[in-house]
């Protein structure tokens, strides 16, 4: 992969990191004990019965939330650790260079296509 696309690709990671990163803080805050890790707040919309049952479905509704954006900040930051460390782009199974269109459109893949594929038929 030609280095102006990498840094094209790490600019995307990054803006993809922050609005992440933006989206959780909404409704959850940071663990102290692990930076990757975030943590739904419970927030108590009222005292009656109606109330406590949105506040309730409110709160699932975040944890399902929290735990997506926590795996795609998770898969951008990998990508970024592996730019850094110059293995961005090669495939985890097969050692080959990923197609840079494919990164391009999912610049968290870690597997080419025909690993992917072999994976999804197993």
């Amino acid at each position: 992969m030609n280095k102006k696309d990498l840094a094209e690709i790490k600019s995307e990671l990054l803006t993809e990191k922050k609005r992440l990163e933006a989206e959780l803080e909404k409704f959850a805050k940071k663990n102290p004990h692990n930076p990757e890790d975030y943590d739904a707040q419970f927030e108590e919309i009222g005292d009656d019965e109606e109330d406590s049952t949105s506040e309730v479905v409110e709160y699932g509704f975040n944890l399902t939330l929290e735990k997506t954006l926590e795996k795609s900040l998770k898969d951008v930051n990998k990508s970024l650790e592996r730019i850094e460390k110059g293995d961005y782009g090669i495939c985890k199974y097969c050692k080959q260079e990923i197609d840079p269109k494919r990164l391009k459109a999912r610049p968290t893949s870690s597997a080419c296509i025909s690993c992917k594929t072999k994976l999804k038929s197993m």
